[in-house]
């Protein structure tokens, strides 16, 4: 009994320890390019599409719906009404830091990339290199990525030009890229719009911090 118990005790450590290396894995990873990620947000924002090409309102409501403690986090976000398992930070880094993101382990390492973004970069750039790598479903041309390019591909017009039910089909369309279609009606992506209008005015809040659908703002 005594040995079983000790050889559990060690495969926990030694577990923890290995959870812990991979997730300082993507840390450094990170961090060591960071100097890239810098000068790729710092061009998307010069060429206006950073946070600031959203304008203030339109960039509050998009932070409120996708990572509502966005700006106060390190990265990473166990809490906050609304936020889910995933932050803007977090979700930048499946993108950049694997080249084929499986859940599971590879949250750990999806994590400690997200904590090496943190360290290096502002908020502002972050926020514009996961605006432009965000998927958004299939346009036109096919399947999109990039939120200013969306609204472009499907309304012919920038985002500081599209209305705002306009712009929460966009907002609506973040969590399911592959489920809801922005080209056609769709009266499932209708109704998480009409959700996070309801977010956004303040008629409804989440109801704790998976409820990420919305279940609260029917």
């Amino acid at each position: 009994m005594k040995r079983a118990l000790k050889f559990t005790a060690t495969a926990l450590v030694v577990l923890g320890v290995g959870f812990t290396g991979y997730g300082a894995l993507g840390y450094w990873d990170a961090i060591r390019q960071s100097d890239k990620y810098e000068t790729r947000a710092d061009a998307l924002i010069a060429d206006g599409r950073g946070p600031d090409g959203l304008g203030a309102e339109r960039l509050r409501q998009l932070v409120l719906v996708q990572d509502p403690a966005y700006l106060e986090h390190s990265g990473i976000d166990f809490s906050t009404q609304g936020a889910g398992l995933t932050t803007i930070s977090q979700s930048l880094s499946k993108r950049l830091g694997f080249d084929e993101f499986r859940p599971g382990i590879g949250k750990i390492r999806q994590t400690g990339f997200a904590l090496g973004l943190e360290s290096q970069l502002s908020k502002d750039q972050i926020l514009a290199l996961w605006l432009d790598s965000v998927e958004m479903g299939r346009g036109p041309d096919g399947w999109m990525t990039g939120f200013f390019h969306a609204s472009e591909s499907i309304y012919g017009r920038p985002l500081m030009d599209i209305s705002d039910q306009e712009y929460h089909r966009l907002l609506a369309v973040l969590i399911a890229p592959g489920q809801f279609r922005l080209l056609e009606r769709d009266d499932a992506l209708d109704d998480r719009s009409s959700r996070i209008a309801r977010l956004i005015s303040g008629d409804c809040s989440p109801e704790g911090q998976r409820d990420v659908w919305l279940d609260s703002c029917v």
